[in-house]
């Protein structure tokens, strides 16, 4: 029991200091992390399902996303998925099915994305402020993890909506509660992996 205990103990000052040195890196150096986490999202986001009855297919995206917002915090995940979003438009071929551009954005899927930069800025500034006030918990990232997955269901359907004509119902069937169960295994797993690897409390505040 005193093995397990003191394996714990060093677990938890090693991530304290792993992420210590992540908000102590040059700017230069977090805006290639940013970047690096960017190009992780494109990888996952091939990583999909076509679902019958929905254009929408499930994709490894949204976990990714919600990763970043914990890993990176509030800006850099901001940045990260703006690098994402931003880039792909430009022409990589990173969105899901390694597609790219304006069609991408534009089209029925494209909410989806656009939603990502918010949800990762969320999830970033609340587990950042959650840490500072020592209420990191392993329920409190989860649920958080949910939240980013709402902000990305809002942008998503509204775009959905907006580019099939669909009524608020017609939007719902299609374009959220398909994604509801598979969202909600990815935001679990999401807050239990962040719980597991970031510090309890902001490393910066004794």
């Amino acid at each position: 029991m005193h093995v397990l205990t003191d394996a714990l103990d060093r677990y938890a000052m090693f991530r304290t200091k792993v992420f210590s040195r992540r908000d102590s890196l040059p700017v230069l150096s977090r805006i290639g992390l940013a970047l690096a986490v960017a190009a992780l999202t494109g990888l996952a986001a091939q990583l999909r399902l076509h679902l019958p009855g929905t254009p929408v297919p499930v994709t490894g995206q949204v976990f990714a996303v919600l990763l970043c917002g914990a890993l990176l915090g509030g800006g850099y995940g901001a940045l990260s998925m703006s690098f994402y979003l931003g880039m792909g438009y430009a022409g990589v071929p990173w969105f899901s099915g390694f597609s790219a551009g304006s069609a991408a954005l534009l089209g029925v899927t494209g909410g989806y994305i656009i939603g990502f930069v918010p949800a990762a800025l969320l999830i970033g500034l609340m587990s950042e402020r959650m840490a500072a006030r020592r209420r990191l918990r392993p329920l409190t990232l989860p649920l958080l993890m949910l939240a980013g997955v709402g902000v990305i269901y809002l942008f998503g359907a509204l775009q959905f909506s907006a580019f099939m004509g669909t009524g608020l119902h017609g939007t719902f069937s299609l374009a959220v509660m398909p994604f509801i169960f598979w969202d909600i295994v990815k935001a679990l797993l999401a807050g239990s992996l962040a719980c597991a690897l970031l510090p309890r409390t902001n490393p910066h505040i004794p």
